[in-house]
């Protein structure tokens, strides 16, 4: 067993809350380095924001800062650029969540698709997400929704096809959760106001929903994190220790339990700010600099 196993082992049950700032880091570095399962790759850079277009460039430095830290990357559309996100992971022996994001726009969603099946004949995709939290947004009705994850599913036999949407949505809409080979949750505890000391728990409470609605499939935790900064929501406070003790909290869990997770995100992304106030921009391990955030072992 390596040195860094050795520090992971020696977290397992120990209280985080017990931790001072420069353990967190010991214990950050330690999950860094033995690797997370996965992480939602943030792509845009300073100035840019969804529409804009992505270059190969950009992408495959991004790709290269996280590649030594995880296994999975998850990307979120198909278009404009966004389809060399799974073309470069794999180039880079990385495997892949590949979504399709989905709105009230049609004509896109016809493109997102296409796009996304074509991806996957050719190689680049061992998990399909048809959409994103289209059932939150309530940009269509369940039955489009159902109509374009059959699609997926007929054109792509042999992959596993399912949809992100927070946790409950798989409680609340049963016939979305027959229809999908695999659950893609989303968790955050923070979203709901829960103080840290009970974000672990309250985060299990999420999973445990998200299990017992889809009887006996397989639950993927797609997105959870903790912002380093901005205002608080409700109970939940943003902070660069908070941020380390999520993530050593959730890591410690991952690994324990066998809990397949893409943390969120990789880089702090500046355009966030429009729909989630402050905090939508310092969800990233890196900030937008693309410079680590909590550790050396991270840059």
């Amino acid at each position: 067993m390596s040195k860094r196993d050795d520090k992971v082992m020696s977290l397992s049950g120990i209280e985080t809350a017990t931790l001072s700032t420069q353990q967190l880091t010991d214990y950050f570095d330690a999950y860094m380095e033995k690797g997370m399962h996965g992480i939602g790759f943030s792509a845009y850079e300073e100035g840019q924001e969804p529409g804009d277009e992505l270059s190969r460039e950009q992408i495959e430095r991004r790709m290269a800062i996280l590649k030594p830290s995880v296994k999975w990357v998850r990307s979120f559309s198909c278009l404009q650029g966004n389809d060399l996100i799974p073309v470069v992971a794999k180039e880079m022996g990385l495997k892949t969540l590949v979504g399709a994001w989905l709105s009230d726009d049609l004509e896109k969603n016809a493109l997102e698709i296409e796009n996304l099946i074509r991806l996957a004949q050719q190689g680049y995709v061992d998990i399909a997400a048809v959409g994103n939290e289209v059932m939150y947004r309530k940009d269509l009705s369940e039955e489009q929704l159902l109509g374009y994850i059959a699609q997926v599913k007929e054109a792509l036999p042999s992959i596993p096809v399912g949809y992100v949407d927070a946790y409950y949505e798989f409680e609340d809409r049963p016939a979305i959760t027959e229809i999908c080979d695999v659950i893609l949750a989303n968790c955050y505890p923070f979203w709901e106001g829960c103080a840290i000391e009970y974000s672990l728990l309250y985060m299990k409470d999420m999973f445990r929903r998200a299990t017992s609605a889809a009887a006996g499939k397989k639950v993927i935790i797609t997105e959870t994190g903790w912002p380093s900064q901005g205002e608080a929501f409700h109970g939940a406070q943003p902070s660069h220790e908070n941020a380390m003790r999520y993530f050593v909290n959730t890591q410690q869990w991952g690994h324990q339990d066998n809990i397949d997770i893409f943390y969120f995100s990789s880089f702090d992304e500046s355009w966030k700010v429009g729909a989630e106030g402050d905090v939508g921009a310092f969800w990233g391990i890196w900030d937008k600099d693309e410079q680590a955030k909590f550790s050396v072992v991270a840059s």
